[in-house]
């Protein structure tokens, strides 16, 4: 007895390359080394009325998978999973932090699957999946670059913060609404992702350190040094780093992956704010579900721990839900 093997997709196109080549089923089985059954059941349960297509067969197929996946898996554990994806949270976040706390093994392929099916079927669980969208190189000089007073270069800054092995090293950012209007002052501290989110009136320095100032005001004893880009809002370093008790330094000019971890937490943002929003309509209330929702999100880089359990031992509150 032959033991049935699954079709991939790249088997799926080589079939649709050889029919339009002429070759006949029992040739494009010798051909795969399958058994030449497959491959008349393949062509009778995935062609459509426009032939055979590989793409749709592969997309068939994988639904016909998540209709017997669904049947394997108890629906209150797909609720479950539809909650925490309602929350932003990753298939694959969502998968290993189910496996660690609540013994619960679904892989992150069929929570894909399971959202892809939900959004044929009408549903909206895909509009919580992150976009990545291609960056826009910046070109220009550097003329208005490196003029702050007392700046002093990452180069400088000591050796242990690029290790991430100690809390109390964060880097910090600002994320445009309208080009006149507030801007979000966005921090992240190194080792943990512990992410914070605040609100300056404007792009001013005066505006941009001020607002700093009130966004660390409760964590002073978690701080220890702050990586700047070169903006001329963050020339109010000095009276910040006075007020922490911490040391600032800055990245080379254009060198946006020095301070990684802030532009990909910035990107984050940007699912809950996108480009040209408004943010004169924010209020703290708004800011502060955003801040939550990335501090209780689990990472990777954490052993699927989140920010606020690595920092301050704080469990997420969905891990309550039931």
């Amino acid at each position: 007895m032959r033991n049935y093997t699954q079709l991939t997709e790249d088997q799926r196109y080589q079939i649709y390359e050889d029919r339009t080549l002429g070759l006949t089923q029992k040739e494009i089985a010798q051909k795969l080394g399958v058994h030449r059954s497959t491959i008349s059941r393949e062509l009778k349960r995935n062609t459509g009325l426009r032939g055979y297509r590989p793409r749709q067969a592969q997309q068939l197929s994988e639904n016909r998978k998540q209709q017997r996946t669904s049947t394997r898996i108890p629906s209150h554990h797909w609720l479950r999973v539809e909650a925490l994806i309602e929350e932003d949270w990753s298939p694959e976040q969502i998968s290993e932090w189910l496996a660690i706390n609540e013994a619960i093994l679904i892989s992150h392929e069929w929570i894909y699957l399971h959202i892809y099916q939900n959004k044929s079927d009408g549903g909206s669980l895909h509009q919580h999946l992150r976009c990545q969208k291609k960056r826009r190189k910046r070109y220009g000089t550097n003329s208005r670059r490196g003029q702050l007073k007392d700046r002093v270069s990452i180069d400088d800054r000591p050796s242990i913060v690029d290790l991430k092995t100690r809390i109390g090293d964060w880097e910090a950012d600002t994320v445009t609404g309208l080009q006149a209007g507030p801007r979000l002052v966005t921090l992240v501290e190194r080792k943990t992702r512990f992410t914070l989110i605040g609100l300056a009136k404007n792009k001013s320095a005066e505006a941009v350190t001020d607002t700093i100032k009130e966004m660390l005001s409760g964590y002073h004893d978690v701080v220890k040094t702050i990586t700047y880009d070169n903006g001329k809002e963050f020339a109010g370093h000095m009276d910040i780093a006075k007020e922490s008790e911490s040391k600032s330094y800055f990245a080379h000019p254009y060198s946006s992956w020095e301070r990684g971890l802030n532009e990909n937490t910035n990107g984050l943002i940007r699912q809950y704010f996108p480009k040209g929003s408004d943010f004169s309509l924010l209020n703290k209330r708004d800011i502060e579900i955003v801040i939550n929702k990335l501090n209780n999100r689990p990472r990777k880089c954490l052993e699927f721990k989140t920010p606020n359990q690595t920092i301050f031992r704080i469990n997420p509150p969905v891990a309550l839900v039931s």
